[in-house]
């Protein structure tokens, strides 16, 4: 049994994930700190949809809403809210507790699109319980 090419080895070309997440949200923000990555994504940007990275232009001329959802930018495609959490399920580890759950919500397209609209009720009621904006306010 031979040994898996390691990151950005010629075997294996470097691969870069993007995550544009709330930073502002307690749960945005300790979801993609908990999250961890196989070794197939070789760099990782998180990105705070509230900052300026060039990221954030690319998101606005594709019209999406940061308030509805999160993104990220994998293999130059953009995804969005749980189209986004599915792709990071499918890449995500399942070494532990949080992504084996994460694994087994977001990796069934279905439950996740009937999922995800609670989770974005729950981070808008959070941030107002917090004193906190939206993104767009």
């Amino acid at each position: 049994m031979s040994a898996e090419p390691a990151p950005g080895s010629a075997e294996r070309p470097m691969q870069e994930l993007t995550v544009i997440y709330d930073g502002q949200c307690p749960f945005c923000a300790n979801y993609v700190r908990l999250y961890r990555l196989r070794r197939l994504v070789g760099l990782v940007t998180l990105v705070d949809a509230r900052g300026t990275h060039p990221a954030l232009a690319e998101v606005r001329r594709a019209g999406l809403d940061l308030d509805a959802g999160m993104a990220v930018r994998w293999q130059g495609r953009l995804y969005h809210g749980a189209e986004a959490l599915h792709v990071l399920a499918l890449l995500g580890s399942e070494t532990g507790l949080f992504n084996r759950l994460n694994h087994w919500l977001f990796s069934r397209p279905k439950l996740g699109r009937w999922l995800y609209p609670a989770m974005v009720a729950g981070r808008k009621l959070s941030l107002r319980l917090l004193g906190r904006k939206l993104i767009a306010e």
